[in-house]
């Protein structure tokens, strides 16, 4: 018997695209795509992922680019506009991080 077609990609309620039954993102597997990662390598990095789910991720994103691409030139920008406000309100306190040398994401283990 063959097989349904399957949904491998969802939006989230906050609009991200999520990879079906988790939180992954798709960007999270659409970025190392573009790296020339294959997708047996990409299910190795997400071990809750199947290979049929990265492989289907992958054909969600050649079959939907531009909405996708679009997607990520908000996000790029909505995550600029959250820098520079996040500068603005505690710029104090992230110079003194960066003064004592602490790496980004807090302190070495």
């Amino acid at each position: 018997m063959i097989a349904n077609s399957a949904e491998y990609v969802c939006q989230d309620s906050s609009g991200a695209w999520r990879i079906v039954g988790s939180r992954i993102s798709l960007d999270s597997i659409v970025i190392p795509y573009w790296e020339g990662k294959s997708p047996e390598a990409i299910a190795e990095e997400f071990p809750a992922l199947s290979s049929e789910m990265v492989y289907g991720a992958i054909a969600f994103y050649l079959c939907n680019k531009e909405a996708f691409d679009k997607y990520l030139q908000e996000q790029s920008s909505r995550w600029a506009e959250l820098k520079v406000q996040s500068e603005a309100q505690n710029g104090g306190l992230l110079d003194r991080i960066r003064a004592a040398g602490l790496p980004r994401g807090g302190a070495s283990s």
